[in-house]
């Protein structure tokens, strides 16, 4: 009998083990689904942040570029800053 008692014990801690690592499994899954639905959340927010930042900026460009578009063109042969004069006028209109 005493083998019987133990075999019985195995099989009873094994259908334990099953019980809990289930109950174990479903725990951590939903812990993982509401932190994945809370940095969908996040992420939502943070986007709609973003486009609300780029709508209010207005487009320009930065100084950096300005400065060297301001050297590039100090380097133009008048004849090549008389186009771009025109051009600037036409864009102008």
């Amino acid at each position: 009998m005493n083998l019987n008692d133990d075999l019985k014990k195995i099989v009873l801690a094994g259908i334990g083990a099953a019980a809990v690592t289930v109950e174990k499994s479903k725990e951590i899954v939903d812990t993982l689904v509401e932190k994945g639905e809370l940095t969908v959340a996040q992420g939502k927010v943070i986007n709609e942040e973003l486009k609300r930042k780029a709508a209010e900026k207005p487009e320009s460009a930065p100084k950096a570029d300005t400065d060297a578009l301001l050297k590039d063109v100090e380097k133009l042969t008048p004849e090549q800053r008389a186009e771009l004069k025109a051009k600037l006028e036409q864009l102008d209109k």
